[in-house]
């Protein structure tokens, strides 16, 4: 498989308190955010990656729960190639409210992989100058 981009997601129990950390305590630079600006998410350059802080996870969430975000050229070939291997498949390709087709598939000990390609018309494919 051919990896465009990746990142590591982070859903934390309490967003802005983990905000806070990673983005004040830990100085991480801000790569972008998103999402409604009462509770928007955050993605932190985290040297050569980058790292999502966002969403919410329910207070009983295991700690250190983490799940791999992984830009592919055409998410739907991916997913059912996967699939046909034997990878677990836990959701479909489906273009999520945010412009993003993303789809989860499971690494053998339960870690979430985030499938995800960026359409054409996307705002993350526009020209940034």
């Amino acid at each position: 498989m051919e990896i465009l981009s990746s990142r590591t997601l982070v859903r934390p129990t309490d967003p802005t308190r983990s905000q806070a950390f990673y983005g004040e305590t830990l100085g991480l630079a801000v790569y972008r955010q998103f999402g409604p600006p009462d509770a928007p998410g955050v993605v932190y350059f985290c040297g050569n990656g980058l790292l999502e802080v966002s969403g919410h996870a329910a207070p009983t969430a295991q700690p250190g729960h983490v799940s791999l975000w992984l830009q592919v050229r055409d998410v739907h070939t991916e997913y059912d190639r996967l699939v046909s291997r034997g990878v677990t498949g836990l959701r479909p390709p489906r273009t999520e409210p945010w412009g993003l087709i993303e789809a989860w598939i499971s690494d053998p000990d339960g870690i979430n992989i985030v499938l995800v390609e960026i359409p054409a018309d996307h705002p993350l494919r526009a020209d940034q100058r």
